[in-house]
């Protein structure tokens, strides 16, 4: 039996990803909006997700850089 260590570090980076975006939605705008209402909640998930709008883009440019580069790399 063999061990893919990188799958396993893969798959542990995305399940570190989904929980801390869990926990960052539901968690630290349920808290907004338990404390401050509804208003405040839909201004609080504004900013997360205008917070999260530049890490996305640049995953994105990396991931397309990426790309290139290995479509150069192919001869």
């Amino acid at each position: 039996m063999s061990r893919d260590l990188r799958k396993y570090m893969r798959d542990t980076n995305v399940r570190l990803i989904v929980g801390a975006m869990l926990l960052l939605f539901i968690v630290g705008d349920g808290l907004i909006w338990r404390i401050y209402g509804g208003g405040a909640a839909v201004m609080g998930l504004l900013c997360i997700l205008a917070a999260l709008a530049p890490v996305v883009l640049i995953l994105l440019l990396l991931g397309l850089l990426d790309w290139v580069v290995k479509r150069a790399n192919r001869d």
